[in-house]
């Protein structure tokens, strides 16, 4: 692996390769001397992969292993909206100040859904401006006999530089677009169900709440999931006032092992990490689009000409 990623330090503060393996040797091949060349030299290290792969990772690294930060990315990256403010970001700015945080990040893997893809994408286009000029390297590794070819395309247009499959070197990407990236999967969501939109303007936030509970209840939520589904209503729904026109049309319905919870509005969203951004100690509000992204399963978003529409999924 080239020393950009690894060995010596590179002036360039913020450093975002993608690794392409093959197999658990390709793989630990590209990831170990990444993670112990960091511990040598005492930068703070995460990494944040699905469960097998953590395993692999954590039986390598043996006793060293209690000195990394371990997550199971299909638990704390289920959502991939959260994986910036909630993993990455919440890593990092743990960290002391100067020092070069390490993080292996596997947002993308074999078996997400094709709904699940184009935030997973997003947010990996995302990360260059949500890490820009921070002290940090992220890590990517991307499986590529089992992800499919445009899977592979789209890591050549969100990170900068690329370590293809048992080279260990590390090479420009000419094909890094990350802001196109993110305009082409702002795509319209697939068609909701015949459900009958409730509409609702500033006097009917909290009916329009109690409602959407209701429906949530009878398709099988509760406990924290049915307070997680109320908190993502009041939030949307405020949000459609307050910058969306006044007013929305929310529906929930039930899909695949999954509530659903959809609002709509006239808003534009300009921002694309807009929720994706660690709230400061002193902020006042703007936190709405943040907390969805961090209690829901799933969130997809399309902002256009016409309006805005913000997609959440609940596991039953």
């Amino acid at each position: 692996m080239s020393a950009s990623v690894s060995g010596e330090r590179d002036p360039l503060p913020f450093l975002h390769p993608a690794l392409f393996y093959r197999d658990a040797e390709d793989y630990l091949a590209g990831l170990l001397p990444f993670v112990q060349e960091g511990l040598a030299v005492g930068d703070p290290v995460a990494v944040a992969v699905p469960g097998e792969n953590l395993r692999l990772i954590r039986d390598a690294l043996g006793d060293t292993a209690d000195a990394v930060r371990l997550l199971d990315m299909r638990e704390a990256g289920r959502n991939p909206g959260r994986i910036i403010p909630g993993v990455l970001r919440a890593f990092a700015d743990a960290q002391p100040a100067g020092c070069r945080v390490r993080i292996v990040g596997e947002p993308i893997w074999a078996g997400r859904s094709v709904v699940e893809y184009p935030a997973c994408v997003q947010h990996e286009a995302l990360i260059n401006a949500a890490f820009e000029g921070r002290t940090a390297t992220i890590l990517c590794p991307y499986d590529v006999r089992r992800l499919d070819d445009q899977v592979l395309a789209d890591a050549y247009a969100t990170h900068p530089t690329v370590i293809p499959s048992g080279t260990g070197r590390e090479r420009h990407s000419g094909g890094y677009a990350p802001e196109a990236v993110v305009a082409r999967y702002n795509e319209p969501l697939p068609p909701a169900p015949d459900v009958r939109p409730l509409a609702f303007d500033a006097d009917a936030l909290s009916e329009v709440r109690h409602l959407a509970t209701a429906e949530g209840v009878r398709l099988g939520l509760s406990g924290l999931a049915l307070e997680n589904l109320t908190l993502v209503t009041a939030e949307l729904t405020t949000n459609s006032v307050v910058h969306g026109g006044g007013a929305g049309t929310l529906r929930v319905w039930g899909e695949s092992g999954h509530v659903v919870c959809e609002v709509r509005d006239k808003g534009w969203l300009t921002d694309p990490l807009a929720g994706r951004r660690p709230a400061a100690g002193d902020q006042r509000g703007g936190r709405g689009l943040l907390l969805v992204n961090l209690v829901a399963d799933l969130v997809r978003i399309h902002t256009g000409a016409t309006g805005m529409t913000v997609r959440c999924w609940f596991a039953r």
